[in-house]
């Protein structure tokens, strides 16, 4: 049987807010209200640990050919969608390559297609026995390594349109930008750092979890994140397969499904891991009233009285809450607070009026 909570527990701003909860005893009839009796039930067993949240996305874009910066098209904070270009150099470099290769690609096309001529002749000659096997086999081979000169040339131009395409830098992903390493006019070399993004999309929490409680991590696999919106259950939750050696700790990697919850990467929250169940006294989570920090429940008692009393609420699984002081299994609550509130005050007023 669970100890009833204390009004004396209760900080002393309680009763301050207690005025908005109109406290009476009404005789007893017809309820207006639906109720449920508050039962004990087996619900997860949790342990809560701080994580801290980061980006799955987050990369700095680096140069990959060399150049000075001609325009930078967004600034730290702005957003960025998938594939819009963030950096483009001056590309007279790139271009100028570009045209060289495409002429070489022209002048091996050129000597391919002559030297496939002269073998086709020199194929006949031979094969009617005009010419000498020697001549046969030269002819072969110009032929050949004419084509290997074009393959060639052909892969010169499609690295030229590559160091040409790397003069407009793109972002990977949507997201924010975060750090902007450039100027415009900046002469940068290829691997210099241009910008830093990241995502919100797609978030994850990292928590440091103690060797004792991993095992039973690892069992269960779930997790949820406790936000200012609410629980969110974790997409996955991976567990590394080593402890840290100084602090005995293995790192969990908690991956939110997608979608912000009012979290940013660096913030500190509050993970909780079910490690087992246990049993626990829960209500309907609509019978519950709450008025600042103040949370309480209408009681029906075994008389029929309808009393609302101040309880502790603790965690919400699904569509019920824990109640962890102030009520006890068997009693019965009502369901609609604001029917039960209705009814509280006109039989107050009732019994006021007799």
């Amino acid at each position: 049987m669970m100890k009833r909570f204390r009004t004396a527990d209760w900080p002393a701003r309680f009763f301050a807010a207690v005025v908005f909860f109109p406290a009476a005893t009404v005789a007893a009839e017809a309820l207006t209200f639906d109720t449920d009796v508050a039962e004990m039930a087996r619900a997860p067993l949790e342990r809560v640990y701080d994580g801290t949240v980061e980006a799955v996305n987050q990369a700095t874009m680096s140069a990959q050919t060399a150049g000075r910066i001609a325009e930078v098209f967004y600034d730290v904070d702005d957003y960025v969608e998938a594939g819009d270009p963030i950096v483009r150099f001056t590309d007279v470099e790139q271009q100028s390559a570009l045209r060289q290769a495409k002429a070489s690609l022209e002048e091996a096309l050129a000597r391919q297609k002559q030297a496939d001529a002269e073998f086709r002749r020199a194929e006949g000659l031979f094969q009617s026995g005009s010419s000498s096997r020697r001549e046969y086999d030269q002819a072969l081979a110009t032929r050949d390594a004419a084509a290997a000169r074009a393959t060639a040339a052909r892969s010169a131009v499609e690295t030229a349109e590559q160091q040409l395409e790397y003069t407009l830098v793109r972002a990977p992903y949507a997201g924010i930008v975060t750090e902007r390493h450039v100027e415009v006019g900046e002469a940068v070399s290829v691997g210099q750092p241009l910008m830093s993004g990241l995502s919100l999309e797609a978030l994850r929490v990292v928590v440091n979890l103690p060797q004792q409680v991993a095992a039973k991590v690892r069992e269960h696999g779930t997790a949820y994140v406790l936000t200012d919106e609410g629980r969110v259950e974790a997409d996955s939750v991976t567990i590394f397969p080593f402890a840290d050696s100084v602090s005995n700790t293995f790192t969990v990697r908690v991956e939110l499904p997608h979608g912000q919850f009012a979290l940013y990467p660096g913030m500190f929250v509050k993970v909780a891991f079910v490690i087992g169940d246990a049993e626990r006294l829960l209500v309907p989570t609509r019978a519950l009233l709450r008025r600042s920090e103040v949370t309480g429940l209408y009681v029906v008692g075994n008389d029929g009285a309808v009393r609302l009393r101040q309880v502790r609420a603790g965690n919400t699984f699904g569509d019920r809450t824990e109640i962890l002081a102030g009520l006890d299994a068997g009693e019965r609550i009502a369901l609609d607070t604001v029917r039960a509130g209705i009814y509280v005050k006109s039989r107050a007023v009732a019994n006021d009026g007799e």
